[in-house]
C-alpha cells in the first residue's frame, strides 16, 4: 500500500542519514572552504570562510592581517581549471568563481599607481616593493643592466642598512636576487652603488626604488595573449594610461584611454573602436581574436577595471534593466581619486613592520633585528639632493670606458638590454633627420634653433627634440680612427631619451660628439619652449664641459592602423 511505501522510503532515508559520516554535521562542513593565500612575502596566510561569502570578504580579512589601510591598489587571484590568472571579483560569491580547482590564491598589486610617491603610508609602498621586486626577477617587468644595478642597490640598502666590509665581506650580495640571468658584474655594480647609500633609511630606499622603477616602459601592464587580423601573434597590454599592443616583444601601437570610445567581447573576439583622428571624419574599430571567450571576457573585465579605476571619479552603477543584454559586469571598488582622498584622512601612527627577506639564492646569515622597524623618510629636498647624487654616480658608470678603444661589458649590455629594444617601433624618430634646415634664433652655448614641419599639435602626437653636443677637440697621434662609440637609452612614463656618444680622430684631431633625441609622447598639450628649455638646461649640466650646436623639434602625429577596422 501506499503507506508502507512510505515507511519503506523514510527507513531508507534514516539508515542513509545514519552511515553519513558525522550524520547532519556534515551538511554543515561543506558549508566552509580553508583559503590559502600566499602573500607578497612569500609567507602563506589561512583563514576559513563561507563558500557564499563573496570575494571582499577574504580580501578584507587578508587587508586586515596585513594592518594594510591603501587597499584599493590590491587583490587577490587565483588559478583556473585552465591554469589561468583570474582576479577574484570581490561583488561575487566565491563558490560561483572557485570551480574545480583547490581554493588556493595569492596577493597581489592589481593597479600600478603612477606616482607612488602619493601614497599616504610606508608599509603601502613596502608592499607595493616587494611586488616589483617580484616582477623584475621574473622577467614580467624588463629592465636594462644599469637599471638592475640601481635597483638591487636600493633593495640592498632596505634590507642591510649601510655598506659594512668587517660585517658583510667582499660577496654579501651574492645571495640576493635582482635579475633573472644576474652576474658576477652586475652583483659588483650593486656594492659600487651601495657604498653610497650610507645613512639612508629602508623607507627612504624603497622610495627611491620605487621612482627609479616607475619609470620602466613595462610598469604596471597587464600582458594578455592575442592575435591580430591577419592572424599574427600579439601581445594586448593593460595600464594605467590606455592600451598597448606588442609583437615580438616590441609595443607597435598604444591606445590612451581619452582615444578609446567603447571595449567590447564577443566569444573569442575582442574589439576596440577607437575615436576619429584629426583628419579623420569617422570611427574605427579595431578587433583581436582570443583563445577562447573566457580569455575574452578576462581581458575585457580587466579594462574595464583599469579604466574605471585611473579614469573615472567615481564608478559606474551596474545596469538595472529587466532584460539587459551583454555582461553587468562594472568594477566595484574604489576609484584612484577615492582611494586618494580616503588616504590623505588616515589619522592613526606609522604602523610598524617587520621587513622580511627578499627572494635569495642562499639564506646563510640572518638580518639585524634593528632593520626591522619603521623609519620615516627625509625632507623633500634631502630626497632631491640624494637623487641627484645617485644620477651623477649612475652616470658615471654609463659613460665609464667611453675613452678606451672599443666597448667594455657594460656598455655591451647597455646598448643590447632589453629596455631599450622595447621602443625599437619608434626607431623612425631615432633615425638622423634628413630635412632642409631653416635656423631661427640662435640660444646661448651656440645652440641654434630651427623648426621642422608645421605648427606643433600635441593630440595623440609625439614631439622629437634632438641635441648634438660639440666637445672640445684635442691632439691625438691618430688619424681617420673611431676610437668609441655608445647607446644608452633612458625613459619615463612621457619622454623617452636615448644618446648617441661617438668619439672619432680626424687630421690628429680628437672630437667627442653626443646626440640626444628626446621623444616626448602624451595626450595633453606640451608646452614646447618649456620642454626645450628643460632639455637644453638638463644636457648643458649633464655636460659642463660641451657645447650645444644644434637642437632640431620635430612633430610626428600617431596614425591609427585601418587593419582590423569593422
Amino acid at each position: 500500500s501506499q503507506v508502507e511505501e512510505d515507511r519503506t522510503s523514510h527507513r531508507s532515508s534514516t539508515s542513509k542519514l545514519s552511515r553519513s559520516p558525522g550524520g547532519g554535521r556534515s551538511v554543515r562542513s561543506y558549508k566552509t572552504m580553508q583559503c590559502k593565500v600566499t602573500l607578497l612575502d612569500g609567507s602563506d596566510y589561512t583563514c576559513v570562510v563561507e563558500k557564499r561569502e563573496r570575494g571582499h570578504v577574504l580580501f578584507h580579512k587578508v587587508c586586515e592581517q596585513l594592518n594594510l589601510l591603501e587597499k584599493d591598489y590590491f587583490g587577490i587571484t587565483f588559478r583556473d581549471i585552465e591554469n589561468q590568472k583570474n582576479w577574484l571579483d570581490p561583488s561575487k560569491e566565491m563558490k560561483k568563481q572557485i570551480r574545480g580547482v583547490a581554493w588556493n590564491f595569492s596577493f597581489n598589486v592589481k593597479f600600478y599607481p603612477p606616482d607612488p610617491a602619493q601614497l599616504s603610508e610606508d608599509i603601502t609602498r613596502y608592499y607595493l616593493c616587494l611586488q616589483l621586486r617580484d616582477d623584475v626577477v621574473s622577467g614580467r617587468l624588463p629592465c636594462s643592466f644599469a637599471t638592475h644595478t640601481v635597483l638591487g642597490s636600493y633593495t640592498v640598502q632596505s634590507e642591510l642598512g649601510d655598506y659594512d666590509l668587517e660585517e658583510s665581506g667582499t660577496d654579501y650580495v651574492s645571495e640576493f636576487r635582482f635579475a633573472p640571468n644576474q652576474t658576477k658584474e652586475l652583483e659588483e655594480k650593486v656594492m659600487d652603488l651601495h657604498k653610497n647609500y650610507k645613512g639612508m633609511m629602508p623607507a627612504e630606499a624603497e622610495m627611491h626604488f620605487l621612482e627609479n622603477v616607475k619609470k620602466l616602459s613595462m610598469y604596471g601592464v597587464d600582458l594578455h595573449h592575442a592575435k591580430d587580423s591577419e592572424g599574427v601573434e600579439i601581445m594586448l597590454g593593460v595600464c594605467s594610461s590606455g592600451l598597448l599592443i606588442y609583437r615580438d616583444r616590441l609595443r607597435i601601437n598604444r591606445f590612451a584611454w581619452p582615444k578609446v570610445l567603447k571595449i567590447s567581447y564577443k566569444r573569442n573576439n575582442f574589439y576596440i573602436k577607437i575615436r576619429p583622428g584629426e583628419f579623420e571624419q569617422f570611427e574605427s574599430t579595431i578587433g583581436f581574436k582570443l583563445p577562447n571567450h573566457r580569455a575574452a571576457k578576462r581581458l575585457w573585465k580587466v579594462c574595464v577595471e583599469h579604466h574605471t579605476f585611473f579614469r573615472l571619479v567615481s564608478p559606474e552603477t551596474p545596469p538595472k534593466k529587466f532584460l539587459n543584454l551583454g555582461s553587468k559586469f562594472r568594477y566595484s571598488g574604489r576609484t584612484q581619486a577615492q582611494t586618494r582622498r580616503a588616504s590623505s584622512q588616515i589619522v592613526r601612527p606609522a604602523p610598524c613592520f617587520e621587513r622580511s627577506t627578499s627572494k635569495r639564492y642562499i639564506m646563510s646569515r640572518s638580518l639585524d633585528g634593528g632593520l626591522t622597524k619603521q623609519d620615516t623618510v627625509g625632507t623633500p629636498e634631502e630626497l632631491l639632493k640624494h637623487a641627484t647624487n645617485i644620477s651623477e654616480l649612475k652616470r658615471s658608470f654609463l659613460e665609464t670606458g667611453a675613452d678606451t678603444a672599443g666597448l667594455t661589458e657594460w656598455e655591451k649590455r647597455l646598448s643590447s638590454s632589453p629596455l631599450r629594444s622595447l621602443r625599437l617601433d619608434e626607431a623612425p624618430m631615432i633615425e638622423p633627420l634628413e630635412l632642409d634646415e631653416v635656423p631661427v634664433s640662435s640660444l646661448s652655448n651656440q645652440a641654434v634653433f630651427q623648426t621642422l614641419g608645421p605648427s606643433f599639435e600635441a593630440l595623440n602626437g609625439e614631439d622629437v627634440l634632438c641635441l648634438l653636443f660639440q666637445g672640445d677637440a684635442d691632439t691625438d697621434p691618430e688619424a681617420g680612427v673611431l676610437m668609441s662609440a655608445q647607446t644608452i637609452t633612458s625613459e619615463t612614463t612621457s619622454t623617452t631619451t636615448t644618446t648617441h656618444i661617438t668619439k672619432t680622430v680626424k687630421g690628429g684631431i680628437s672630437e667627442t660628439r653626443i646626440e640626444k633625441r628626446i621623444v616626448i609622447s602624451g595626450d595633453a598639450d606640451i608646452n614646447h619652449d618649456e620642454a626645450l628649455a628643460q632639455a637644453i638646461k638638463e644636457a648643458k649640466e649633464q655636460h659642463p664641459d660641451m657645447s650645444v650646436t644644434k637642437v632640431v623639434v620635430h612633430k610626428e602625429t600617431e596614425i591609427t592602423p585601418e587593419e582590423g577596422e569593422e
